[in-house]
């Protein structure tokens, strides 16, 4: 039996869903990406889960596809049909994805970190879409990835390849904090400190407002964010974290300090 190449471990709401296949860089193989959407699934299903973290062993974040896999195949068997999935997942998550990254990221590796949330990075850490230099298009990524990047960045560093570090990643909206190698656990702990701190249906539908498309006209949109306002504001949830908030004390969902 093969040795499992994605951890998974849960500790006071905080799931950490850990790539450890350093051997080819945490690349996604079959048995990669079969293991990351299993655990995905299982952290989303979770209602102990709050806030879910992707790391990774070694020096490498994520390669990308594993071109070894893909030479000579054809579509399916390049897991372009089954990649999509899992970048829709965590795009979709009720539940607040956090990336954690400690070295390099390409290809599918970056449309890993666009999808989610929130991305801490190292300094040290680099990233490229490097299809065009291999003769092929950064397409199923472009639809996480250009969400989050400036036009003029999107263009130069999709048709170029060009590798570009961390700084510049926080500068173009790939990131959102660039820190050094001995600060990245406290800072994403920071991220999901906060995160812990609102409501998980609250938090659920805060991501689908985000995602979703604005309506037609200024009136209807502003209808619509009425009435989910409304809908929260008279629910269970809402009605709790108003009574926390006048008392002076933590809300139900909140974790104990820990």
């Amino acid at each position: 039996m093969a040795d499992e190449l994605v951890h998974y471990a849960v500790d006071r709401g905080i799931a950490e869903i850990t790539l450890d296949s350093p051997h080819n860089r945490n690349a996604l193989s079959a048995q990669l990406r079969r293991e990351l959407r299993a655990h995905l699934s299982g952290a989303i299903a979770d209602e102990a889960v709050r806030v879910i973290v992707l790391g990774h062993t070694g020096t490498v974040f994520c390669s990308g596809m594993d071109l070894k896999e893909s030479r000579g195949a054809g579509a399916d068997a390049q897991g372009v049909n089954e990649f999509p999935a899992i970048l829709e997942d965590i795009w979709t998550s009720p539940k607040p994805v956090v990336a954690k990254i400690a070295g390099p990221a390409r290809a599918g590796g970056v449309g890993i970190i666009a999808a989610c949330d929130i991305a801490v990075a190292t300094h040290e850490s680099s990233f490229a879409f490097t299809e065009v230099r291999i003769g092929v298009v950064p397409a199923v990524i472009s639809v996480t990835v250009l969400p989050r990047l400036l036009p003029r960045a999107a263009h130069e560093l999709f048709l170029t390849g060009e590798k570009f570090d961390a700084a510049r990643a926080a500068a173009i909206g790939l990131i959102n904090s660039a820190v050094a190698a001995d600060a990245l656990e406290s800072e994403v702990r920071r991220y999901t400190d906060m995160l812990a701190l609102g409501g998980p249906t609250a938090l659920a539908a805060t991501k689908a407002m985000l995602r979703r498309s604005p309506a037609s006209g200024l009136g209807e949109d502003f209808a619509d964010m009425l009435e989910l306002s409304a809908e929260h504001f008279a629910s269970a949830e809402g009605q709790e974290g108003i009574r926390a908030f006048a008392e002076k004390r933590p809300a139900s969902w909140v974790p104990p300090a820990g």
